[in-house]
């Protein structure tokens, strides 16, 4: 497996992970919502049942984007290296491992740092359709593109 695959493979997990727990807490909620119906009455009652019913729906609107998020992770085929930078690059600028693909948790994959970045962050904006050599600036700090994977 290359570097690139194990960073796909590791924010894959990530998001698939992130997937199993929001679904596991929905059927929690949900199978809390039926044995406080076979027990209980009266206004309390009806107020925890609501206030499980808004937890839910805040769930459910949670595991959504996330879905979202893989169907993303999905779409990148992490054998395909590209001159330009595009989304699944990743890419290696002063001396910072860059994965385009969503904004998600900085990871480390064989003791290298790398920062899963967006194409419409601000940066990853910037590196979109460039090549190595590319430089650039954003908030004060200059850039260079070293490598593109």
């Amino acid at each position: 497996m290359t570097f690139k695959q194990k960073i796909h493979s590791h924010y894959s997990l990530q998001v698939q992970d992130r997937i199993d727990v929001f679904r596991d807490m929905i059927s929690g909620l949900t199978e809390d919502a039926k044995n406080d119906a076979k027990g209980s009455a009266g206004d309390k009652h009806e107020t925890a049942l609501s206030m499980m019913h808004l937890e839910q729906e805040k769930l459910n609107t949670k595991l959504s984007e996330v879905i979202t998020q893989k169907s993303v992770l999905e779409k990148i085929n992490p054998e395909i290296v590209a001159e330009t930078i595009s989304l699944g690059s990743l890419v290696k600028a002063n001396g910072i491992y860059l994965y385009l693909s969503l904004a998600l948790p900085k990871i480390n994959i064989d003791g290298i740092n790398v920062i899963a970045l967006s194409p419409q962050a601000p940066l990853g904006n910037k590196l979109m359709g460039n090549r190595v050599g590319f430089t650039f600036e954003i908030n004060g700090t200059k850039y260079m593109i070293e490598s593109v994977e």
